[in-house]
C-alpha cells in the first residue's frame, strides 16, 4: 500500500480482518493509521467473501482488487465484483510451489532460487495468469527471517513496477504452464520437531526454514524441556551446547528453553 502511494498512485478502498483475528499469525498488520492518514475508507470483515465486502467493492466500482496476505480463498462472486479482476501475490515462482508455507518449503527443499509472483486470481488456488515475477536467489545460509524480508521487498518492487501499467491497461497476462506445477502443503508448529536420529544437515536446514517469524525448530531434552533452536551451524565455532547426529555435530547458537 505504501508502495502505491510512493509512485503517486492511490487506493479507493481497503478491506482487512476484524481486529481480533489472526493476532498470532506472522505478518499480521493493522491498516487503521495508514488509511486514516491517506483518507482511505477501511472496511473490517471476518471473511473476504462476506456480503459486506462484495457489496462495497461493487459500490465503489473498482477496476482492480488486490488480495494480498489473506489466507482465505476468494469466491467466484468476489472475483467477479471488480470490473477488471482480482490480483494476488504469491511468494514462489509460480507454477512452482502453489499452496502454503512457501518460505519454509523453499528452504527445506534446498532450492537455489525462489521468488514472488503477481498474478490474476481465478477459481483455482494459485493457478491464474501471471502478471510479473521477481526472482530471489537462495543459498546455504538463507533462513526464514532473511527470505521473509526479501519477499516483502519483492512485493514492493512488483507493485511499483506494475501499478501504472495496470492503470494504463498496459499489462500482458502470461498463462501458467500447469504441467510444471507443484503444490506445497501447509505446515504446523509440530512439523518443526527435529529428528535426532536423522541427518545433521536436515536438522540445520529445518532450523533455518522455521526460525523467526515462524514457531522454530525444536527437540525435547533429557529433563523434558522443549528446546527451540533459532540458529545453528554444522561443525563450526565453539559453543556450550551441541547436538550429535550420525553424520555430524550441530552447534546451537541461539535457543530458548520451554518447560513443559
Amino acid at each position: 500500500m505504501e508502495a502505491i502511494y510512493e509512485v503517486d498512485g492511490k487506493l479507493d478502498l481497503a478491506i482487512t480482518l476484524e481486529d481480533g483475528q489472526a493476532r498470532n499469525k506472522s505478518g499480521r498488520i493493522y491498516l487503521d493509521e495508514f488509511c486514516s492518514t491517506n483518507n482511505i475508507p477501511l472496511v473490517k470483515s471476518s471473511h473476504i467473501n462476506n456480503e459486506v465486502c462484495i457489496d462495497i467493492i461493487k459500490e465503489y466500482d473498482l477496476d482492480w482488487l488486490f488480495i494480498i496476505g489473506w489466507s482465505q480463498i476468494a469466491s467466484n462472486e468476489l472475483l467477479s465484483a471488480p470490473k477488471k479482476g482480482v490480483l494476488g501475490i504469491h511468494p514462489t515462482l509460480l507454477p512452482e510451489g502453489r499452496g502454503r508455507a512457501a518460505i519454509p518449503w523453499a528452504i527445506l527443499k534446498g532450492l537455489d532460487k525462489t521468488g514472488v509472483t503477481l498474478f490474476k486470481l481465478n477459481e483455482g488456488v494459485d493457478t491464474g495468469d501471471i502478471v510479473a515475477q521477481v526472482e530471489i536467489p537462495l543459498d546455504g545460509s538463507t533462513d526464514a527471517a532473511k527470505l521473509y524480508d526479501q519477499v516483502n521487498i519483492a512485493h514492493v518492487r512488483l507493485i511499483k513496477e506494475v501499478f501504472h501499467k495496470l492503470r494504463n491497461e498496459n499489462i500482458v497476462l502470461k498463462p501458467q504452464v500447469h504441467e510444471l506445477a507443484t503444490e506445497w502443503p501447509g505446515r504446523k508448529p509440530e512439523d518443526g520437531e527435529i529428528n535426532l536420529e536423522g541427518s545433521v544437515f536436515e536438522a540445520e536446514r529445518l532450523i533455518r526454514a522455521v526460525t523467526h517469524p515462524y514457531p522454530g525448530a525444536y527437540y525435547f531434552n533429557d529433563q523434558g524441556q522443549k528446546v527451540i533452536i533459532w540458529k545453528a551451524s554444522v561443525d563450526e565455532g565453539k559453543n556450550n551446547m551441541s547436538l550429535k547426529f550420525y553424520d555430524g555435530t550441530l552447534i546451537v547458537e541461539e535457543y530458548d528453553l520451554v518447560s513443559m
